[in-house]
């Protein structure tokens, strides 16, 4: 998947049989995955936090783009503000 960033584009990639869902349960949200998934989001994050990757870039993972069907939304946002 590649999304578009100030000053450019970011891939993101998804391991095969990747599986993530997001659960809110009130006071916590539960990010469960198997090994694929954990990996996949650990990915995600590493490419945000990239040396060249602007601040306010981000990734929006859903039910049926991303997540498992039932899950709650999932923003993943680099922000380098205060």
């Amino acid at each position: 998947m590649t999304v578009a960033a100030e000053g450019g584009a970011l891939a993101f990639s998804w391991e095969a049989d990747a599986r993530i869902e997001v659960r809110d349960l009130g006071g916590e949200v539960v990010i469960e995955g198997n090994a694929a998934g954990l990996r996949t989001l650990a990915g995600h994050l590493l490419t945000l936090a990239g040396e060249d990757v602007p601040s306010g870039s981000h990734l929006h993972l859903e039910d049926g783009n991303g997540l498992e069907g039932g899950s709650v939304g999932l923003v993943l946002e680099r922000d380098d503000g205060e």
